[in-house]
Formats: structure tokens, C-alpha cells, sequence
């Protein structure tokens, strides 16, 4: 579910939010406060009944590191709090460093996430799995994956943009 096509304007948005200038001194409030209203906006027309817990897309260790904040977990987060859920920012964790998505077509997507994913525990049934853009949605199918073999049984894809 996904609340707008990643096109002008919308695209300059996200970049913002996900690549803030360091002479700003940390994260664009104006970016970030667009973006995580159109993660809002998608979790608002998820299908189904609410879920038990929502999960993060997680960066690897090495890459949240370099940009020192994940901005799938800033928004499962808007999302948990705004909507009174369980936020599970641990509930995945992913177990290898894959090179950037951008650029490569879609059976290279597949190939470079596959296995990058593990559930850290058993996972209640209904999940929301969060994102900031879905391109092929390579990244949530593989970590829908590991979430179903950890118990998941309904998992629902949010993000605040997809790719037309």
C-alpha cells in the first residue's frame, strides 16, 4: 500500500528525508514531516483489520551506521504511534550488507536481497512492514519471507511512495 507514485515532487521529498544536507545539522523537519504524512496517509488504507505489530524494513548495521538513522524505522514509527500499535523495530534484522538497490532492474533486486533477511524471534500473525519506496518490492517480498517463517501470516506492505 503505498500513498503516491515516486515522480516530481514527491521524489525530491523523499531524497530529502533519506539523504539530509549535513550542514543542516541532522534531519530535514519539512521533508520528514511530508514524508512520514504520506506513510500515514497509506497505513490509513491498509486492508484488513489492524495490525499486531509493525515492522521496519531494517538497514544492515554497517549502513545505519554511515547514515545514522533508518528512515523506514522514523516512519513504522509514525505510523505505530499515531495509530496506537506495537512497534517491532527488532522484530528484523538484516544479516548481510547488500549494495544499493538503485539502478539495478528487477531480477538483480531479487538476487541481491535474497537471504539478506532473518526474523530475530517468533512474530505475531498480522504484520504491517514498512518502507519509505517500493520499486519491484524485492526488499518487502524477501523480508516478508523471513517474517512468515518466524509465524507471520498476513503481512501487509506500506510505504509512502512506489515507483509507477
Amino acid at each position: 500500500m503505498a500513498a503516491v507514485e515516486f515522480q516530481t515532487p514527491v521524489e525530491a521529498w523523499i531524497r530529502r528525508f533519506k539523504y539530509p544536507q549535513t550542514g543542516l545539522g541532522g534531519l530535514d523537519p519539512a521533508a520528514g514531516a511530508v514524508v512520514r504524512a504520506l506513510a500515514l496517509a497509506a497505513a490509513a488504507r491498509a486492508p484488513g483489520p489492524p495490525p499486531d505489530l509493525v515492522v521496519p524494513v531494517p538497514n544492515h548495521p554497517r549502513r545505519l551506521r554511515a547514515r545514522g538513522f533508518n528512515p523506514a524505522s522514523e516512519l513504522a514509527g509514525a505510523i505505530a504511534g499515531q495509530a496506537h500499535l506495537r512497534l517491532g523495530v527488532h522484530a528484523l534484522e538484516r544479516v548481510r550488507d547488500t549494495p544499493t538497490q538503485t539502478g539495478q532492474g528487477r531480477a538483480a533486486r531479487r538476487r541481491n536481497v535474497r537471504g539478506a533477511f532473518r526474523a530475530r524471534g517468533p512474530v505475531p500473525a498480522r504484520i504491517w512492514l514498512v518502507d519509505d519506496v517500493v520499486t519491484t518490492g524485492s526488499t518487502l517480498g524477501e523480508a516478508a519471507r523471513a517474517l512468515r517463517r518466524a509465524g507471520a501470516r498476513t503481512i501487509v506492505g506500506i510505504c509512502a511512495a512506489r515507483t509507477p
